[in-house]
């Protein structure tokens, strides 16, 4: 009777363990099928920074350069109409004043068109602190050289251009970078308007990633950067 009662215990607490099992089983499954269904991102998106030779430095600042040229009458087209001038330009050239511009255009613009520009430069491979510099290069080439068309350069436009822009640069790219790797259609719809950076060409932060099958037919991801 004893051996019956015994024999009994065995096998119901084997019954039971083998259901514990299965239900273990169960729930690996239902998890690993729930990630398999997931929507996998096709891109990862970041920021690699990388030495830059003279050449290549000079190349963005000069094409920033020209481009501000094109940009310039195209956003202002009344002021350039109404104050531009060669004459103007040959005084203003030296010129440096505390402009009495609009808080919109000192307070939003300015940072925003600052913002930009270290987003420009952190786009291409340039650390946050060079990116900064650079800003500050080509904010300052603009006030000097182009801007004076119109009206002197300004102290505060030297400054908030690129020091508050920047700050408000490294705001965007910490949010668009959350945004774009959120694996979202919403988050990547506003992580590009808020750094539409990353839209562009010459972008050097994406990374495709690609499904791939290692030894033992192990599935994993490869990360390509997109140089």
């Amino acid at each position: 009777m004893f051996i019956i009662i015994v024999l009994s215990l065995i096998i119901s607490g084997s019954s039971f363990g083998m259901s514990n099992k299965q239900k273990e089983d169960k729930i690996r499954a239902a998890i690993a099928e729930k990630e398999s269904k997931a929507r996998k991102p096709k891109y990862l998106y970041g920021y690699f920074d990388r030495e830059h030779n003279t050449k290549e430095t000079l190349n963005h600042i000069g094409g920033i350069y020209l481009a501000s040229w094109a940009v310039y009458p195209l956003t202002q087209p009344s002021v350039v109409k109404e104050k531009g001038s060669w004459d103007n330009y040959k005084n203003n050239f030296g010129e440096i004043v505390f402009d009495q511009d609009e808080p919109f255009w000192n307070w939003f613009v300015h940072p925003l068109s600052g913002s930009q520009l270290y987003l420009y430069y952190r786009a291409n491979g340039y650390s946050r602190v060079n990116s900064v510099a650079m800003a500050a290069i080509s904010s300052t080439l603009f006030e000097f050289t182009i801007e004076i068309y119109t009206e002197p350069a300004s102290v505060q436009d030297l400054y908030q251009t690129p020091v508050l822009g920047s700050l408000i640069g490294v705001g965007l790219e910490s949010l668009s970078m959350y945004l774009l790797n959120s694996g979202t259609y919403f988050g990547r719809f506003w992580g590009h308007v808020l750094n539409p950076m990353t839209l562009f060409w010459f972008y050097e932060g994406k990374v495709r990633i690609t499904p791939d099958i290692g030894e033992k037919g192990k599935v994993g991801f490869l990360l390509n950067a997109q140089f």
